[in-house]
Order: C-alpha cells, then sequence, then structure tokens
C-alpha cells in the first residue's frame, strides 16, 4: 500500500477489508493478506490524522481584542 494514499483512499482501502474478513468467506492466506492491508490502510489513516492534529490551530481571542493562534490542544498536548 502506498505511503502517498490520501486519508479517504486509506479509510476506503481499510473499509474494504474489514468488510472481506466479516464475510468469513476465504482462505487463511487470502484473509492474513486482507488483514495486513488493513491495519496498513489503518496505520496510514493513524498517521495522516495526526499530521492534520500538528496542522491545526485554534484562534484565540485576547483581552484586548487581538487575535492570536496556539497549536491544536492548547496546553494540554504539551504537557
Amino acid at each position: 500500500m502506498p505511503e502517498e494514499m490520501t486519508f479517504e483512499q486509506a479509510l476506503k482501502s481499510l473499509e474494504e477489508a474489514v468488510a472481506r474478513l466479516e464475510q468469513g468467506q476465504m482462505p487463511l492466506d487470502e484473509a492474513l493478506d486482507c488483514f495486513e492491508t488493513g491495519v496498513q490502510g489503518a496505520n496510514l489513516c493513524r498517521k495522516n490524522l495526526q499530521a492534520v492534529k500538528a496542522r491545526i490551530e485554534t484562534l484565540l481571542k485576547n483581552a484586548d481584542g487581538s487575535f492570536s493562534t496556539e497549536p491544536f490542544g492548547g496546553r494540554e498536548d504539551q504537557e
């Protein structure tokens, strides 16, 4: 599974793997390959979500009426 996949592509791949595994009608080797594809899709989704979280900034209005930004999660992520 290529690392360049978008979040949506990785999520679709994961959903398809889960659906195939839930059917339970495939040989063990094929099920293992499908499971591996699902794990890779989940890892790519997690990686993409972490990258997005790192980019999100919360807009804050200061007491003087000006605006500033801080990383998503504020101080909670820094502890």
